[in-house]
């Protein structure tokens, strides 16, 4: 049981890594190149 919950929390860590740099690319995407 205690190895499902840690790969619960390492899913959930990635996940939230995810939608971080998702958010991050789209706002990079939307804005005009700054190059």
């Amino acid at each position: 049981m205690a190895e499902l919950e840690r790969e619960v929390r390492e899913l959930r860590r990635a996940n939230h890594i995810l939608k971080t740099a998702s958010a991050f690319f789209a706002a990079e995407l939307d804005r005009p190149t700054s190059r």
